[in-house]
C-alpha cells in the first residue's frame, strides 16, 4: 500500500505540466482559501448523497454516479497522450473492464490511473497554502467521520460490494479473488481508500509545481521530496495500528506526514540556499 502511494505520487508529478498546459485544472484561482471551503462542501454533499441512497436501497444509483466518475477521470487522463477520440476508448474500455471483471488487481491499476489523474489536477489547481488547509481540515473531518460519527465506515462497508475502483485491495493470502469474496472483514485483504492516497499527494504535486525556485533532486524539489518522505512515515505509523484489524482514519496520519515533510523539506532547501 505504501508503494502504491508513492507511484501514484511521481505519477502525478510527471503529470502535472501535461495537465496544466492543457487547461485542465479544478479551480482557476490556486491562489483562494475559498477553494478548500469548496472542496469540503463537495465532499459533505456527495457523502450525504451516498449514506441516502444506500439507506433507500438504491445502489444503482451510487453505481451510475461513481462509473460516470471513473470514465470522466480516465478521459481526463487519456486526453494528454491522445486524440479526443482515442480517449474516449480508452476510458470506455477499462470502465467496461471494471464492470465486466472487477476482479482486485484490475481494480487496483485502474485505482492507479484515477488516483495520479485526480492528484495531479487539484495539485495544479491549488497553491500551496489552499493545500495545506485542505489537509489539516480533512485530517480533521476524517477523524471525526471514522472515531465519532462512523458514517464513514458505514459508506466503506455499503460500496465495498459494488466493486469499484475507490479503494486500493492486496491479498493477505494467495488465491484471494474479489470477483468470488467481497467480505473483507476476516482479513482476507488489506484495503485502502483511493482519498488516503490522493489527499496527501496533492502537496506533493503543488510543492512540486508551485516552488519552482527550490533546489531539486531528480524530478522533485525539496518541499515535494520532504512531503513524500512524511506521507510514506506517517504511513508506517498509521499500518502498525491498522495491523490490529480494526478500522483507523488514515488522513490524520499521513496528511500529518505530508504536511510536516513539506515543512523539513522547506527548512533544508531554505538552508541550502
Amino acid at each position: 500500500m505504501g508503494l502504491f502511494i508513492l507511484i501514484v505520487q511521481i505519477a502525478a508529478v510527471i503529470l502535472a505540466p501535461d495537465f496544466e498546459s492543457a487547461g485542465i485544472v479544478a479551480f482557476e484561482n490556486p491562489e483562494s482559501v475559498t477553494n478548500p471551503i469548496i472542496y469540503i462542501i463537495f465532499i459533505l454533499v456527495f457523502t450525504l448523497f451516498l449514506l441516502f441512497v444506500m439507506r433507500r436501497e438504491h445502489k444503482w444509483m451510487i453505481k451510475l454516479v461513481m462509473y460516470g466518475a471513473v470514465f470522466g477521470t480516465l478521459f481526463y487522463v487519456f486526453i494528454l497522450p491522445f486524440s479526443a477520440v482515442g480517449a474516449l476508448i480508452s476510458a470506455f474500455g477499462l470502465t467496461l473492464l471494471i464492470y465486466i471483471y472487477p476482479e482486485w488487481y484490475v481494480i487496483d491499476g485502474v485505482g492507479l490511473i484515477i488516483a495520479a489523474g485526480a492528484t495531479s489536477i487539484f495539485g495544479v489547481s491549488l497553491a500551496v497554502i489552499p493545500v495545506i488547509v485542505l489537509l489539516i481540515i480533512l485530517a480533521i473531518y476524517d477523524a471525526i467521520s471514522v472515531y465519532r460519527t462512523r458514517h464513514m465506515v458505514t459508506l466503506a462497508e455499503g460500496v465495498l460490494d459494488l466493486k469499484l475502483p475507490i479503494l486500493f485491495i492486496l491479498p493477505r493470502r494467495r488465491g484471494f479473488s474479489f470477483l468470488k469474496n467481497t467480505e473483507l472483514k476476516g482479513g482476507n485483504a488489506f484495503i485502502m481508500g483511493l482519498g488516503d492516497a490522493i489527499i496527501p499527494s496533492i502537496l506533493v504535486v503543488s510543492a512540486n509545481f508551485y516552488l519552482e525556485e527550490m533546489p531539486m533532486i531528480w524530478i522533485l524539489n525539496y518541499p515535494a521530496l520532504g512531503a513524500i518522505i512524511g506521507t510514506i512515515v506517517g504511513y508506517v505509523a498509521l499500518s502498525t495500528f491498522v495491523g490490529k484489524g480494526k478500522p483507523h482514519a488514515g488522513l490524520p496520519f499521513l496528511n500529518t506526514g505530508a504536511i510536516l515533510g513539506f515543512l523539513v523539506g522547506v527548512g533544508s532547501a531554505l538552508y541550502l540556499v
